[in-house]
């Protein structure tokens, strides 16, 4: 990795310690993946090891676009506003997977994404990705869900749906095998299928699905992609939706076995309801240390927050000690008109920002500078 992964900012407590500061000890953690590369494990390691100390800050598509720009060679609205990027960085496979793959628009838009990917890794950030990928029996968007009939012909071996879901796969795979930083290595991504599975929403949903269906599609995906197109540098995270306050088997809804999930995550969409926030983390927390795995919130934000509070109020002061490894705000669409709010970060004039720099300064919040050398085993722990 580059030099710029060699330090790590003095005001952070030391990996490896508790909140209080006591050791925590050596574990030994699984992987869904037993031959994932080395980077891939080692990133598995620190995503455990982190949240001991504190939690990642991510922004979806942060370095393609943001709120007033698109595609500017180093931009970044998190970066804008504090001098620093974001640690983790979110992004969408979708349109280098289905049919939209090689729409001018689509590939272009994929160069790109390309292009903020390997940079993202050779400055040490943490990549993550979903995919809103489109239906591949109607033919609609990820938010088609007029067929119940999408998952069972997926897994209907031979079957039209089934032959072009695979193809799609194919398209991931190809991409994730030759996604290497300037380092010649290939770059993990923590990828979560099928998120917010609790919804109504996606054809493959809660309204769309059986719980069998569910849970042998996410099995067929992973397998494929591992053992089938041998992916070994994904860590397999799951993210349902939790809004209101959850309970634990509310996490558990088409738990699909833990030896199919890396990394357990939630959508929390809560507004600005800490009670329900701080509900769904502790729970998360708990079982986080049950199943020794790690987990964060892989998606979160209020569309058009106007709050100048927000990031102290709302996002710091429920995560601090709760043991997440990241968080993960949506994006800030890029606009021309003022009238469009659908932003959910930070940004160069938005009201919240000394809020957002006093949330990036406290010893608890790691951005991309912060961190230690994600890529690189963490001391006592050990991957099977």
């Amino acid at each position: 990795m580059p030099l710029a992964l060699t330090f790590c900012a003095c005001s952070k407590a030391e990996p490896g310690l508790s909140e209080g500061g006591e050791s925590t000890g050596p574990v030994t953690l699984s992987m869904v993946d037993k031959n994932a590369t080395d980077e891939t494990k080692a990133l598995y390691s620190n995503l455990w090891t982190i949240q001991k100390t504190g939690w990642m800050f991510g922004h979806h598509d942060d370095l393609m676009y943001g709120r007033y720009w698109y595609g500017t060679e180093g931009g970044s609205d998190t970066k804008a506003v504090c001098g620093d990027y974001p640690a983790v960085y979110s992004f969408d496979f979708a349109e280098i997977m289905d049919d939209r793959h090689d729409n001018p628009a689509s590939v272009t838009a994929n160069e790109l994404r390309r292009k903020c990917m390997v940079e993202a890794y050779d400055r040490g950030m943490v990549l993550t990705a979903c995919m809103h990928i489109n239906n591949p029996l109607t033919g609609g968007d990820s938010w088609d869900n007029s067929s119940r009939e999408v998952a069972a012909e997926i897994l209907k071996d031979g079957s039209e749906t089934n032959i072009k879901f695979k193809e799609w796969l194919d398209r991931l795979a190809d991409f994730a095998n030759n996604l290497k930083g300037s380092d010649g290595k290939v770059i993990p991504v923590i990828f979560r299928p099928f998120h917010e599975h609790t919804q109504s929403w996606s054809w493959w949903g809660s309204s769309c699905t059986t719980e069998g269906e569910f849970k042998a599609l996410w099995k067929f995906t992973i397998d494929y992609l591992r053992d089938t197109k041998g992916v070994h540098s994904f860590i397999y995270a799951i993210s349902p939706q939790m809004d209101n306050a959850k309970t634990e088997n509310d996490f558990y809804f088409r738990w699909p076995g833990d030896d199919y999930v890396d990394f357990i995550g939630m959508d929390c969409y809560q507004g600005i309801n800490n009670s329900v926030f701080v509900n769904n983390l502790k729970v998360l927390s708990m079982i986080s240390k049950k199943k020794l795995k790690p987990c964060g919130v892989t998606e979160t934000g209020v569309e058009g927050f106007t709050a100048e509070d927000y990031w102290l109020t709302n996002i710091a002061a429920p995560m601090a000690g709760r043991n997440m490894s990241l968080l993960v705000t949506w994006r800030n669409k890029y606009v021309t008109e003022e009238t469009d709010k659908h932003y959910f970060s930070v940004y160069p004039g938005h009201p919240s920002e000394d809020s957002f720099i006093e949330m990036y300064e406290r010893a608890d919040t790691y951005f991309c500078e912060d961190l230690p050398d994600m890529y690189t085993m963490a001391e006592d722990v050990t991957i099977n």
